[in-house]
């Protein structure tokens, strides 16, 4: 089976609701996005070995980004009872942790060197031991998109994958850098 169709079979089991390619070459970085994370908006700024300043600097998140040759992003979407149903939210956004997690114990067979990047955070551990001794579990981390300088409605553009899903939903994003 061709990679690519492979990736996607992996991205399909995992139920996410759409997917995408985005050229290495298109990925813009954003000092402004990463202001927003020292802003401390989601509340993991400084907390987590996911997000900044942990993931290191914009270059060093380039760096690692650019090693590879493709971008898949991929959402995945949640309803809710009504438009500021927090709960719904969250436990949401903790499904599509575990379906991240899925998608990597998937993707393990299939590559043997990519890098998988999801939303807000890790929340594997009830307290991250950032910064005071290292991540317990390295081999499952997942950092942070927006960690990375990315503003997500660009990146789902140039997917040509939805961004907003309508009202009373909420969409959560993740993505795969590999070599095709």
């Amino acid at each position: 089976m061709e990679l690519t169709a492979a990736i996607e079979n992996a991205a399909a089991a995992c139920g996410f609701f759409q997917f995408g390619y985005v050229g290495i070459d298109r990925l813009r970085y954003y000092e402004d996005v990463r202001k927003i994370c020292e802003g401390n908006a989601c509340r993991n700024y400084g907390t987590s070995w996911a997000c900044p300043p942990a993931v290191g600097t914009l270059e060093e998140c380039r760096a690692r980004a650019e090693r590879y040759g493709s971008m898949m992003l991929f959402s995945q979407k949640y309803e809710l009872a009504e438009s500021f149903d927090f709960e719904a939210m969250a436990d949401g956004l903790h499904s599509f942790k575990k379906s991240v997690d899925s998608f990597h114990r998937r993707l393990d067979p299939i590559l043997s060197d990519f890098l998988l990047l999801s939303n807000e955070g890790c929340g594997r551990c009830a307290k991250c031991t950032y910064p005071d001794a290292p991540c317990r579990f390295p081999q499952l981390l997942h950092h942070s998109l927006e960690g990375y300088g990315f503003t997500v409605g660009e990146l789902a553009k140039e997917a040509g994958i939805k961004y907003n899903n309508g009202p009373c939903t909420v969409t959560f994003f993740g993505a795969l850098l590999f070599d095709p």
